[in-house]
């Protein structure tokens, strides 16, 4: 049952809290519906989570689109997008969680009709399977961003590797927080970065005990 899950995760996001002597109102968190249908999202939103996260751009506007009746949803788009389909969901979404290029930068600056809150993505593992900015790149990346007056870079984003270890979770959520910490210290007006999203099924409890604001959980949410 997606209610006693949700109870479940709504637990231990206190735990964590609670090990860090944070509160559990300083999180958002994100129900990741990417792999269940229209019901169970209903579901879910019917359940108070008023902040639903989507990563394939069809499926995202379906949703959208059968759920107008919930006016109170903030919806993110997570995941990489493809340059040519930024038109079809840039003026959709809340929240983009995947920035990591100039020129997917300018592609939204072309086509946005509002200003859009974004998460730079961070490789901080340095995986080369992953996507995302370098961190030593990073400063240098944001600081570009100031160009395009449609991006507001909200915060920072980062996936601990599949398979990673407590510790090893640890260590790269706390360099993403490091690295948040960094860029908001530079007090830009187009890149406050206050925010970092953080954690997913597997690992939000160490991500909120390492400063995560926003978790973007999903198969915790929908386990059988």
């Amino acid at each position: 049952m997606i209610s006693d899950n949700l109870r479940e995760v709504q637990q231990e996001m206190q735990d964590s809290c609670a090990l860090v002597s944070r509160s559990s109102e300083e999180i958002t968190l994100i129900g990741v519906t990417k792999t269940v249908g229209i019901n169970q999202t209903i579901e879910l939103a019917n359940q108070g989570v008023n902040h639903l996260a989507e990563n394939r751009v069809d499926q995202f506007l379906s949703k959208k689109e059968k759920m107008s009746d919930f006016t109170d949803i903030a919806w993110h788009f997570i995941g990489n997008l493809q340059r040519r389909k930024v038109k079809s969901v840039i003026n959709e979404i809340d929240f983009f969680h995947a920035l990591d290029s100039l020129k997917l930068g300018n592609e939204i600056q072309k086509r946005a009709d509002k200003t859009i809150r974004c998460f730079v993505e961070v490789n901080v593992s340095g995986e080369d399977s992953k996507q995302g900015i370098a961190s030593e790149e990073l400063e240098t990346f944001i600081e570009q961003l100031a160009l395009f007056n449609k991006i507001k870079v909200v915060g920072l984003m980062t996936m601990a590797p599949l398979g990673s270890t407590k510790e090893q979770q640890h260590e790269i959520f706390a360099r993403l927080k490091h690295l948040q910490e960094t860029i908001q210290e530079k007090k830009w007006e187009f890149a406050p970065c206050t925010q970092t999203s953080m954690g997913m099924s597997n690992d939000f409890p160490v991500a909120i005990q390492e400063g995560a604001t926003f978790i973007r959980v999903g198969t915790a949410l929908f386990k059988e």
